[in-house]
């Protein structure tokens, strides 16, 4: 059954709080985690130049960041881009492209444990997104609970406009916010969605001018269960996405994606992208 597996995860939340300054989170080149001592709540900040492309080594990096903050008993995580025009561009395609088949296991794996403990997190989570966010950008800042956007930018899943199909648990996280068609059409279409209508048919929640006012918004959001007790919450919120999480059969779901990558047409199609990002 999968609801003693959650609450086997809840089981650190289920304990008395730590001292924020008794347990501060240590910080990278590619992620940056920062507590606020009064809210107790964690910021985490990928910085990866030039475009927070998710490549193996920033997915490790952001699993420890959760890790940390569920560890930390912070009252909750904002997930945020140092960058000025990306949250993040998806998928690092130099991980697919000619890959080493022992890293693409490794990269394939840890998103999968990101996404497990994004979405599956017991603390609130949300989404300070300033900048454009396709792919997988935008599947972690749907995994997230709530989510700020700038004006101008874009997000979706456009898989399919490189000849890639998106996996299953990438349709399950936009379908727990969207309608089941709109879903369907968008990941057909490989669809981006501006700002605005992003907003318009609830995949973003608020949208505001700055950086800062978009923390400031995910700040108000999770405060907003400060009274509500702790493992109450989170099992609510794991028992809503408790389908989804268990539609993921990891070891399938991995050798379909080595398969799918390694064919010659997809190969093809990776270096032809490829090629037209160098250019420019």
């Amino acid at each position: 059954m999968f609801l003693p597996r959650i609450v086997k995860r809840m089981s650190p939340l289920l304990g008395s709080r730590m001292s924020l300054n008794a347990c501060r989170f240590a910080s990278t080149d590619l992620v940056r985690t920062e507590v606020d001592d009064k809210t107790g709540i964690a910021v985490v900040t990928m910085n990866r130049k030039p475009v927070n492309s998710l490549n193996l080594e920033l997915l490790r990096e952001l699993s420890s960041a959760l890790d940390a903050v569920e560890k930390n008993k912070s009252r909750g995580m904002i997930l945020a881009s140092s960058l000025d025009t990306v949250f993040s561009a998806g998928l690092d395609i130099t991980e697919m492209y000619k890959p080493d088949q022992a890293r693409l296991k490794d990269f394939w794996t840890t998103l999968q444990e990101v996404w497990l403990k994004l979405f599956g997190s017991g603390f609130p989570t949300a989404a300070a997104i300033n900048g454009h966010a396709p792919a997988g950008g935008c599947l972690l800042a749907m995994s997230c609970e709530y989510r700020v956007m700038r004006p101008n930018l874009t997000i979706g899943l456009n898989e399919t406009q490189l000849g890639i199909v998106a996996p299953s648990w990438f349709m399950s996280t936009m379908e727990n916010i969207l309608p089941r068609r709109e879903v369907e059409l968008a990941l057909t279409l490989g669809k981006m969605f501006s700002t605005e209508k992003a907003h318009e048919i609830g995949l973003v929640d608020e949208i505001v001018d700055t950086k800062e006012e978009a923390l400031a918004k995910c700040t108000e959001f999770i405060q907003l269960f400060a009274r509500v007790p702790r493992e109450a919450r989170a099992l609510t919120k794991q028992s809503f996405r408790r389908e989804a999480l268990q539609k993921l059969d990891r070891d399938q779901d991995l050798q379909m994606f080595i398969y799918l990558v390694n064919q010659p047409q997809v190969q093809k199609g990776l270096g032809l992208y490829f090629e037209s990002l160098k250019k420019k």
